[in-house]
């Protein structure tokens, strides 16, 4: 237990303390002081201040626990080290490998090139798509140039298409969603809305590229991660599903493997951060993690869906469905449905950046 619980389990205990005393002694001598036996009335209302004073003491005390567990540790140990690191430009769509990234309050970032900026829209009501329903966006690959001004697309049997980034920034934005909740984004223009039609539905029109232009999160905690109490809106970042980072260990994704007739690779699961030195599966019990010095809470499982299913180079769902149906039979946690647990999703508390071979902490 760290100090900062102790000194909250103290204040309650003295607080709910100190109201027993007081009430004890006005049973024992009468709400007027004299000593005479006390009334109904008198012993009702002690008993609805005892409600009241152990009800708002148990307030402060739950007040004082979350405020504590939102305060980094003062003491942390080694784990690992980070040996990759992706940055996903387009949800949904083909990553980044960088070998460091800046961490933003929206996510991993180097320049313009960030995690989760694009989205790919319905032409007809601006509601976003993703490998789920499109497996094919996996082979959408981005690629920066060297300012990280300008991103190129590929696909196969395309040719390579350009979106200035940076004029982006000077576009009026428009109104989309994620998740139906409603985001500001930047329409990219007709060409590449043609390019993405043509290559993921064999069509001229249908779909479109949007761009989130802000550099904070604006969305509250969606309603179905709401009973994760350390989750908060500013973990939202950009476009992301849930959070602005994610982090899965070699291990982890070893263990798994084993159980597959066909492993699948650790871009699979789609994290920012790739760890070995762990156990298989010991980051499910971190609380505070450290790399450099960047600071991250763990603020909710990452739970898997039908997109894990996707083989990155293929962009095919495995028709056995694995290897969900394989995570799902040992791998589900209580409260979480039918979806089970690879990784832990992480909201930033201390910016700063992070690289390949850095030293990973935890508290």
């Amino acid at each position: 237990m760290t100090g900062h619980h102790r000194e909250a389990d103290g204040l309650s205990a003295e607080m709910l303390s100190r109201v027993s005393i007081l009430h004890l002694e006005l049973l024992n001598n009468g709400a007027d002081g004299t000593g005479g036996k006390p009334t109904v009335g008198q012993l009702l209302a002690v008993a609805a201040g005892v409600g009241v004073a152990s009800a708002i003491g148990y307030g402060v005390y739950r007040l004082l626990k979350y405020r504590a567990e939102q305060q980094p540790p003062s003491e942390w140990h080694r784990v690992g080290e980070v040996s990759d690191l992706w940055i996903f430009p387009i949800k949904s769509c083909g990553a980044v490998r960088v070998r460091q990234f800046q961490c933003s309050s929206i996510g991993p970032q180097l320049g313009l090139l960030r995690d989760r900026i694009f989205m790919v829209v319905k032409s007809a009501d601006g509601k976003f798509i993703t490998g789920r329903s499109h497996p094919t966006l996996v082979l959408v690959q981005p690629a920066f140039d060297e300012q990280f001004e300008r991103m190129t697309l590929s696909a196969p049997g395309m040719m390579d298409i350009n979106v200035n980034v940076k004029q982006l920034l000077e576009t009026v934005p428009g109104n989309f969603s994620v998740w139906d909740q409603p985001v500001t984004a930047v329409d990219c223009g007709e060409e590449v809305a043609r390019w993405l039609s043509r290559f993921i539905l064999s069509e001229d029109f249908g779909l479109r590229l949007v761009y989130y232009p802000l550099e904070r999160p604006t969305r509250p905690v969606r309603e179905k991660n709401r009973i994760h109490a350390m989750l908060t809106a500013r973990d939202s970042g950009a476009l992301h599903d849930a959070t602005s980072y994610m982090l899965v260990s070699e291990a982890s994704v070893a263990d798994v493997n084993t159980r597959l007739e066909k492993p699948v690779p650790a871009l699979q699961y789609r994290a920012n951060i790739l760890v070995k030195g762990p156990s298989a599966f010991e980051e499910d019990d971190w609380k505070w993690i450290r790399i450099g010095e960047t600071v991250y809470r763990n603020v909710k499982p990452c739970t898997r869906c039908l997109f894990t299913n996707v083989d990155p180079e293929t962009g095919v769902s495995n028709p056995k469905q694995e290897p969900l149906t394989t995570l799902r039979k040992y791998r589900l946690k209580p409260g979480l449905g039918n979806s089970p647990v690879v990784g832990m999703q992480m909201g930033i508390r201390t910016l700063g950046a992070i690289g390949l071979g850095d030293t990973v902490y935890v508290g």
